[in-house]
Formats: structure tokens, sequence, C-alpha cells
């Protein structure tokens, strides 16, 4: 079945020139296509709006700090099982238990700075996509 996910390059992907190679990556699995792809600096409430699950939870500051530290890239991703596989491409979050081919056991470095974000169920990607490209069906 077709899905479509929202899939952000975080700050420190694209501070590190890690753009072209995770981009590659997707765009190698067959089916998937990237359909919108923009370099912007996420705002406070766009941040407060997509993180606002974790609020009230320790790492919730430090989360919105590091995400609006540097632009990220915004991408709608669609294809077959597209959102278990990106997830799946970009790993566990501690990049120390991330397996070698994931993007995060190939890149990561810390788990709070992990250089990718993909949604984790069709209902999030549906909201996620509300929340980064509104108006976009």
């Amino acid at each position: 079945m077709s899905q479509r996910t929202l899939v952000l390059l975080k700050p420190d992907a694209v501070r590190r020139g890690l753009i072209g190679e995770i981009v590659g990556r997707i765009e190698a699995k067959a089916g998937w296509r990237i359909t919108a792809l923009e370099l912007r600096e996420l705002d406070r409430d766009t941040l407060e709006t997509h993180y606002a699950e974790h609020e009230g939870k320790p790492f919730h500051p430090p989360l919105l700090e590091f995400m609006a530290s540097g632009p990220s890239v915004v991408m709608v991703v669609e294809g077959e099982r597209v959102i278990e596989g990106v997830r799946t491409l970009a790993g566990p979050t501690d990049p120390i238990t991330a397996a070698p081919g994931s993007i995060r056991g190939d890149y990561g470095t810390i788990v709070r700075e992990n250089l990718i974000h993909a949604s984790d169920s069709p209902e999030s990607a549906e909201r996620e996509l509300k929340i980064f490209f509104p108006g976009r069906d």
C-alpha cells in the first residue's frame, strides 16, 4: 500500500553536510519518491506543535533548542511501506545500538542529535504532514 510520510533531516545532518548522502539513500529505494523537499529554519511554534507529545519531559526543552539551532530539510516521501521503511533505514535513536548500514548507525554520534526524524505511524504521518505542509494533499 502506498503511503506518505514526513522526513526531517535535522540541523546536525545539515551542518555535517549529510543531506546528499541521506537523500540518496531514500531515493535509492525502489518505488519511493520525494514529492516535496525544502531547506527551512523551523520556528518555535512549529517545533512546539510537532513535539507536543513530549511536553513536560526533561528532554523536551533541549530538543526544541537543538531543532531551532540551524536549518533542517523537510521532506514528503511517498511509496510502498515507506513509513516503516524510512524508520528502518534511519535506525534506532541511539547510534550505538543502530546497525551499520542504517543512517544513525553509520553517521550518528549522540542520542539527542540523531540526524533524522521519520513519522512512526500512518496517524503520525498525517498529523505531521499537516504541520509542515499545510494544505498539501
